[in-house]
């Protein structure tokens, strides 16, 4: 499946991460921040992020790595369904 070659970001604390960085960087991921102040610069990321701390993060205690990466893909097919 791949990577994407880019991931538009705001400047959120959990976007503005030396893991996410180190991640990016070894995947070949550009991260892509939106100017500081300027959550227009891309509307449909901030809402993504939004939907994502509200329905997810908000939602759940996340116990371990693991427990947090299976709520994770559970609330990613939730909200990808395939048809």
């Amino acid at each position: 499946m791949g990577y994407p070659k880019t991931i538009h970001v705001d400047q959120g604390s959990e976007f503005v991460s030396r893991d996410l960085d180190l991640w990016a960087y070894a995947k070949g991921v550009t991260l892509d921040f939106s100017r500081p102040g300027k959550p227009t610069d891309n509307a449909y990321i901030e809402a993504l992020n939004d939907r994502f701390r509200a329905e997810c993060l908000n939602a759940h205690w996340f116990l371990t790595l693991a427990d947090a990466a299976e709520k994770l893909e559970d609330w990613r097919r939730y909200l990808n369904p395939v048809s």
